[in-house]
């Protein structure tokens, strides 16, 4: 028979990924008790199933891509990747499944854990269902922070899941690489994994339903990655959706059918669905606070739900929908710390733009890299949203290949560079790098836009001779000269 004890704290946590931990950490450091909740690995999807175990696997390929073209290495990267090595080292980094580490970190950081199923209860109540069959009822004092972060979408389709279809995680998990592959998505998840897979031996075919990969982006940097994918041996389709899927055994092993929308069939070992994201949040006690479970939780920009009168409760990283990605989330998370910490001194939270309690930067400076080949680095407006948002800016390019730093990088180096400036503030909005190793040149983007440094202050940051961040030098001089 389940038993029930009670506990009280100042701040729980449900979720213990790198959000979940960000929150306690700032909430502990300042001295408030915190229990976080956690169902699975401590740690989260980044650790196991996304960033770590994803970048393993892709970086061994990027560098061959770049090594293959410089002069005196290049015949010795003609051999296909040692596959085997590979997923070792993805395993090491994703600490082989095992979450020791983290939860010992947890402990050094005064943070308590509870391991089971949290839900929701009522106004600052969490109920949590034990491995072992306990109820633990944990009531707290200040805040409840919900860091459940989301899932994988599996598409609409009848019997897709007897299919036993790829999702974000047994791509980054698998154990071999299979012989062929379909992905289907043009998102960043679909475009990493299929440059993963088939730098590590699979034949890959890339299913899009838009006319261009990563359709949320400059409309180069899906170009400029279709052309080194389809050099690489993808086959990259665009305008066709999946109609049906079926398993069934092809010869000595079993193999997956696809039929797609124009007609057409491919059949493969293992498909995976990079399709979209869904919440954490259908089973976590929503409907107890008068939310509808499986929805996204909406907040203001000091992460408090704004549909939950008390400001008690809580809502960072993706469950959010703020900005998916795990950077972002512990932006949120420490943001999230200093407005709990706050009120639970009875202190003025100081909102507004670019406040302490304010995550402004969700809305107007999110970095993100794409790590193919080229990498793509993108921080604030695209092109295409500024004009949607009626933002009167100037549109800077410039080609990357024409710096002596990308050429030294790679001889055969092709990129390109684009800055979004503001006329009537004459500050940096957007920008978007295409090329190998631009990933490096996105911090000090953030920082022209978090920081809204003038551009004729921009002309006194001089870059090193010769790297690729002397492409800032050029926007400039292009801007001028133009």
């Amino acid at each position: 028979m389940a038993t029930e004890d009670i506990r009280t704290y100042d701040v729980i946590v449900i979720g213990a990924g790198p959000v979940g931990e960000n929150v306690a950490d700032r909430t502990a450091a300042a001295g408030l008790t915190t229990v976080v909740v956690e169902n699975e690995l401590v740690g989260g999807e980044c650790s196991y199933w996304a960033c770590e175990p994803s970048k393993a696997l892709l970086r061994p390929v990027l560098l061959r891509a770049d090594a293959a073209h410089v002069p005196g290495i290049d015949p010795a990267v003609r051999n296909p990747l040692d596959t085997e090595a590979v997923l070792a080292h993805r395993d090491r980094m994703s600490a082989d499944w095992k979450d020791d580490g983290q939860v010992e970190w947890l402990k050094s950081a005064g943070i308590e854990l509870l391991r089971g199923h949290g839900r929701l209860a009522g106004e600052r109540e969490v109920s949590v269902e034990t491995p072992d069959g306990e109820t633990v009822l944990l009531r707290a004092r200040h805040a409840v922070a919900v860091c459940t972060g989301s899932s994988a979408v599996l598409p609409p389709l009848p019997g897709v899941e007897e299919v036993r279809p790829w999702t974000s995680r047994e791509a980054t998990a698998a154990r071999t690489a299979p012989r062929r592959l379909a992905v289907v998505g043009a998102g960043v998840v679909g475009v990493e994994m299929a440059t993963a897979w088939q730098g590590l031996g699979s034949r890959v075919t890339l299913l899009a339903r838009e006319d261009r990969l990563l359709p949320r982006m400059e409309p180069f940097a899906g170009e400029l990655v279709t052309e080194r994918l389809r050099e690489a041996g993808a086959d990259v389709r665009f305008g066709v959706s999946v109609t049906s899927v079926r398993r069934e055994r092809g010869g000595r092993a079993e193999e997956v059918r696809i039929t797609l929308s124009d007609g057409g069939e491919v059949v493969v070992d293992e498909l995976l669905f990079a399709t979209g994201r869904a919440p954490r949040s259908a089973d976590i006690g929503l409907e107890a606070v008068g939310l509808e479970p499986g929805e996204w939780l909406a907040t203001d920009d000091s992460l408090t739900v704004t549909a939950v009168p008390g400001n008690w409760l809580y809502a960072v990283g993706d469950v959010n929908r703020r900005a998916l990605f795990t950077h972002q989330g512990k932006y949120q998370a420490r943001i999230a710390g200093a407005v709990i910490v706050a009120r639970s001194r009875g202190e003025r939270v100081a909102t507004g733009r670019w406040a302490p309690h304010s995550a402004t930067a969700d809305g107007e400076a999110v970095p993100g890299v794409v790590f193919t080949d080229p990498e793509i680095a993108t921080v604030g407006l695209t092109a295409a949203e500024a004009r949607r948002d009626g933002r009167d800016v100037e549109v800077v390019d410039y080609e990357l290949g024409n710096l002596a730093g990308a050429l030294q990088y790679r001889p055969d180096y092709r990129g390109r560079a684009r800055v979004l400036i503001d006329r009537e503030r004459e500050v940096v909005v957007g920008a978007t790098f295409a090329g190998p190793g631009v990933g490096e040149l996105l911090y000090s983007a953030t920082v022209a836009i978090a920081g809204e440094v003038p551009v004729e202050r921009l002309w006194h940051a001089v870059p090193a001779f010769p790297t690729i961040s002397e492409v800032w030098l050029r926007l400039l001089e292009t801007r001028r000269d133009s």
